[in-house]
């Protein structure tokens, strides 16, 4: 597998569970009934940004590395994939 292609790979795995993440011990300021003034009673109490930044790193690190173990042990590749968008260029 090429650099730029295992890098997009990892970018949209990144991406998907940054927000399967986010919400993982998450406290609302209506679960801390502090709701400051202005904002909505779901905000965040405690935003741990960086938390959220490693554990989604190292979360998206494993998905990638058994996707990456399946394409070169098993050639699993992105064509084995199915196809949802229809092909229009075949007549």
């Amino acid at each position: 597998m090429q650099f730029l292609s295992g890098f997009a790979v990892y970018f949209v795995i990144w991406w998907i569970t940054l927000f399967a993440i986010l919400p993982i011990g998450l406290r609302t300021q209506d679960d801390e009934e502090e709701v400051l003034l202005g904002t909505v009673a779901s905000a965040p109490a405690r935003f741990r940004g960086l938390r959220v930044v490693l554990l989604t790193t190292l979360a998206s690190a494993a998905i990638f590395g058994v996707w990456h173990a399946a394409s070169s042990w098993y050639g699993f590749s992105l064509s084995n994939l199915p196809r949802i968008v229809p092909d229009f260029g075949r007549t």
